[in-house]
C-alpha cells in the first residue's frame, strides 16, 4: 500500500491483537511493524495530506486537528487496553517503513528505557477549577490545589504540573488553578481514584476533575 507512514506509539510486542473494527487517521487501521524487540503501530496516509508542505497547512485547521487529534487518541486509547504504549507526538510522519525503522534504530535504547518505565502504568489527570473570582477565594484555591499536587504525588511514581487550561478549550466553568498529570501503577489506579473522590468535597466552591487512565502521555519524554 503506497502513501506516507503515520507512527501513533512505540510499544514492545503484545500479543492481544487490536480490533479489526479499529481505524485511525485517515480512516484506516492501524499496522505493527516490528523492528528489534519493539513495535511501532503505523498507519499509511496519503502523501496529498500528510507531506510537509500540506500537513503545515492543515495544522492550522482547528477542525481538520480536532479529527485527526481523535483518530490519533481512539488507536492509543485502544493501544492502552492491551500494552503500556509510548505515545509518539501527533501527526509523527515518515516516507515509508525503511524510515520508521531507521528512527526506532537511533531511538532504540531510550524507547526500550521509557518503555520498562511506563510498563503497568498509566496516567490520570487532575485538574482544579475555581468558581469565584474574588481575591480570597484566589489564595484558598491556591493552596489548595498546591496540598492536593503534593498529596496525590506521595501515592504517584511520577507528576507534572502542566499550563492551566484556557478556559476556551475547557467545557468545565471557572479557572483552572490546577491541571496535573500522575504517573500510577493499573493494580493502584483504584485506590487513586478513590483518594481524589475524597478530596472532591473538602473546599466548596472549587471543582476538582479527574480523568484518565491514560497512556502515559506526560511521561513519554516526548516534549522534553
Amino acid at each position: 500500500m503506497s502513501g506516507l507512514r503515520y507512527v501513533y506509539a512505540v510499544c514492545r510486542p503484545f500479543g492481544t491483537p487490536l480490533s479489526a473494527q479499529l481505524t485511525g487517521v485517515a480512516g484506516v487501521p492501524p499496522k505493527q511493524l516490528t523492528h528489534h524487540g519493539l513495535v511501532a503501530v503505523v498507519g499509511h496516509v496519503p502523501e496529498e495530506d500528510f507531506a510537509e508542505g500540506p500537513l503545515r497547512a492543515h495544522l492550522e485547521d482547528p477542525d481538520w486537528l480536532s479529527t485527526t487529534a481523535r483518530a490519533h487518541e481512539n488507536v492509543i486509547d485502544a493501544l492502552t487496553v492491551v500494552t503500556s504504549p509510548l505515545p509518539l507526538r501527533l501527526a509523527t510522519v515518515f516516507r515509508d517503513d525503511s524510515g520508521v525503522r531507521t528512527m526506532m534504530e537511533r531511538r532504540e535504547e531510550t524507547f526500550l528505557r521509557t518503555l520498562d518505565r511506563l510498563d503497568g502504568r498509566v496516567e490520570w489527570g487532575v485538574k482544579v477549577y475555581v468558581e469565584s473570582p474574588e481575591e480570597e477565594k484566589w489564595e484558598q484555591a491556591g493552596q489548595f490545589a498546591r496540598r492536593l499536587h503534593e498529596f496525590l504525588s506521595g501515592y504517584a511514581e511520577d507528576s507534572r504540573i502542566h499550563e492551566p487550561q484556557n478556559a476556551t478549550l475547557s467545557r468545565a466553568s471557572g479557572r483552572n488553578v490546577l491541571n496535573a498529570a500522575y504517573l500510577v501503577p493499573r493494580s493502584e489506579s483504584e485506590a487513586f481514584v478513590e483518594l481524589v473522590d475524597r478530596t472532591k468535597d473538602e473546599s466548596p466552591g472549587l471543582h476538582v476533575e479527574l480523568t484518565g487512565p491514560w497512556a502515559a502521555y506526560s511521561f513519554s519524554g516526548e516534549d522534553s
